[in-house]
């Protein structure tokens, strides 16, 4: 627990500092550091796992889980959300796949709202 804490660490920093260097170069017009590191913790995701699934197998557990659980976990959880996908799909579950995609993208949103509509009662 506390190696994956000091990946988090790192992560939740490097998502941090990234965001600030996006803002001051794009504004916040568009969402370029949220959309960056989603898709740069999703291919980082895909390549530690594979790299320690596959390819190295001298590489201890508890450093892929430092690296996955803990610096992308805080990085961002859309790497997460990436890879299971991607499991479902290749274990044959497409349709199992595209409604995990396609809900969590859709009820993630919706969910928002709710909150939005929640925290506003009484206001």
């Amino acid at each position: 627990p506390i190696a994956v804490s000091l990946g988090a660490i790192a992560g939740a920093l490097c998502r941090y500092y990234l965001t600030l260097w996006f803002t001051q170069r794009f504004g916040t017009t568009f969402p370029y550091s949220t959309l960056i590191i989603n898709l740069s913790g999703c291919f980082a995701m895909g390549l530690v796992v594979t790299f320690t699934l596959e390819r190295v197998a001298t590489i201890p557990r508890e450093v892929t889980l430092i690296v996955t659980t803990g610096f992308l976990g805080a990085y961002t959880t859309f790497s997460t959300y990436g890879l299971e996908t991607f499991i479902l799909r290749h274990a044959g579950s497409f349709t199992a796949a595209i409604i995990y995609w396609a809900g969590s993208a859709t009820l993630g949103v919706i969910s928002v709202e709710l909150g939005v509509i929640l925290a506003r009662l009484g206001k």
